[in-house]
C-alpha cells in the first residue's frame, strides 16, 4: 500500500469514527457508546460473514474470524487502530465538554 493511501485512510477512519461517536454521544448521552460498539464494527468490516452465522454456526464463524484477524497486514491494523482512537477521542471530548458546562441536547 502506498504511504499516501495509508495516511488518507488513517485520517478518514479517525475523523469518521470521531464524528459518529460524537453524534451518538450527543443523541444518546452515553459517553463511551462508540468505543463499546467499535469492536463489533471492526468485526463486521473484517470478517465478511453473515451475523446469523455467529448464532447458528458459531464454531466455524469464530474460526474464520480468528483466521482473518490474524492475517491482517500492518497497514490494516494501523487503519483500524486509528478508528478506535477516533472513537475514544470522541468520548474524551464529550466528557471534557460536559465538565466545562456544555449541555449536549
Amino acid at each position: 500500500m502506498h504511504i499516501a493511501i495509508l495516511l488518507v485512510s488513517v485520517l478518514l477512519f479517525f475523523v469518521l469514527f470521531f464524528g459518529i461517536g460524537f453524534l451518538l454521544n450527543m443523541l444518546l448521552r452515553m459517553t463511551w457508546v462508540m468505543a463499546i460498539l467499535y469492536p463489533l464494527v471492526t468485526i463486521a468490516i473484517v470478517d465478511g460473514i453473515s451475523t446469523f452465522d455467529y448464532i447458528f454456526n458459531a464454531n466455524e464463524a469464530f474460526s474464520v474470524l480468528g483466521t482473518k484477524m490474524t492475517s491482517l497486514k500492518l497497514a490494516d491494523l494501523i487503519i483500524l487502530t486509528s478508528g478506535l482512537l477516533g472513537a475514544l477521542t470522541s468520548g474524551i471530548t464529550m466528557r471534557v465538554l460536559r465538565q466545562k458546562g456544555y449541555q449536549m441536547f
